[in-house]
């Protein structure tokens, strides 16, 4: 079967294990409809959460058939265009972006609400894989003759969308930048001993950065240490979660039929929380499953990197396959209560329609750099 075929079905059966999910927690509104007729009931349901996403996973497969067309050798050319754009919007979110539960990170764009930070995380992908590949007339890549060319101009040109995303308040998409920075760093042959020299500043000034957190950020940290510190507030959504996810047992309790998120005992159970629910419905082996098919779909992309003998491809199937792994880890370990929360959507599962279609334009692109290669 070839790859891209692969990558598809692959990507799209999470999406629908996503939508399953996402149903669930609408089933007890939409069954209160049974006298409409069939239109009405479509209506109803295309309404719905589930029913949205659904029409953002067609948009999403169609846009993934046409980017993959695309040959991305032609994307080295709007690497820097794309890369000023999302900036630009990334500012306009503060002048014209809708707020939602606190947080100001959408923009309006005719019926559509989209995150320009979903978007920033492809198109510094595609900057850095540009900048780290760059040669000049002699042939040497210029991102490898100082320290200043090599590290600080690159760092710079993440941080500053990254500090943009975290002030909207989404801290966990600005951690994801930055994640993406020193792969990619690391990736062209960065020396080990700058991460070091990094990671020892990052402790030092680590009260600094507390000083500067949200209050709501530092509540969620206080909370990983102690959930049961405040188990009706900050604490309320963890403990829920862990229940649904242990409830689940081995098999689950089948389809529609978990409590937690049947009842609405888990708040966000059809974003940040997806799992949760999946987790309870499904059980262990539905979970092993799940993680097992992202695990392959991040193998694929690892694999088309190391076949590409193009630096620019290897780049950008190394950035996508650290933005997966990071961003799925990361959700799988707070949705257990084995790290903080940090607001990041479950790929392909959480509902929001920015990330599963910039998920599937990100493979599109990879799948590209197999066929040129």
């Amino acid at each position: 079967m070839r790859i891209k075929i692969k990558i598809l079905l692959i990507a799209s059966l999470i999406s629908l294990f996503g939508i399953s999910a996402i149903f669930t927690n609408t089933y007890l509104n939409l069954t209160r409809t049974e006298n409409l007729n069939i239109f009405e009931n479509l209506q109803v349901f295309f309404d719905s959460f589930a029913g949205k996403q659904s029409i953002w996973l067609m948009i999403s497969v169609f846009a993934f058939l046409l980017v993959s067309k695309i040959n991305y050798r032609k994307l080295w050319d709007f690497a820097s265009f794309f890369y000023w754009a999302i900036f630009i919007l990334l500012i306009g979110v503060f002048i014209l972006g809708s707020v939602r539960l606190g947080a100001q990170r959408w923009l309006k764009l005719w019926i559509f609400n989209f995150q320009p930070s979903e978007f920033a995380k492809l198109s510094i992908i595609l900057a850095l894989a540009k900048y780290y590949s760059f040669k000049d007339t002699s042939g040497i890549n210029i991102a490898s003759r100082n320290i200043y060319q090599s590290f600080i101009l690159p760092f710079f040109m993440v941080a500053f969308p990254a500090l943009l995303v975290a002030k909207q308040p989404d801290l966990g998409s600005a951690i994801i930048l930055m994640v993406i920075f020193f792969a990619i760093s690391f990736t062209s042959g960065l020396s080990g001993k700058i991460f070091l020299i990094l990671a020892g500043l990052l402790i030092i000034i680590s009260p600094l950065v507390w000083q500067h957190l949200e209050n709501y950020q530092k509540q969620r940290l206080l909370v990983f240490m102690n959930p049961d510190m405040d188990p009706l507030g900050a604490g309320y959504t963890v403990i829920q979660s862990k229940i649904a996810v242990g409830s689940g047992q081995f098999f689950g309790k089948g389809w529609l039929l978990g409590t937690q998120s049947q009842l609405h005992f888990l708040p966000e159970a059809h974003t940040d929380f997806v799992f949760a629910t999946w987790a309870e419905e499904r059980g262990f082996i539905g979970s092993l499953v799940l993680v097992a098919l992202y695990f392959y779909l991040i193998k694929l992309i690892l694999e088309i990197g190391e076949r590409s003998y193009d630096n620019f491809g290897k780049l950008i199937c190394a950035g996508v396959a650290v933005m997966f792994g990071i961003q799925i880890t990361a959700n799988l370990l707070m949705t257990m209560g084995l790290s903080p929360v940090v607001g990041l959507p479950l790929l392909f599962m959480s509902y929001g329609g920015s990330s599963l279609l910039i998920s599937f334009i990100s493979l599109a692109v990879v799948v590209n750099v197999d066929k040129a290669r």
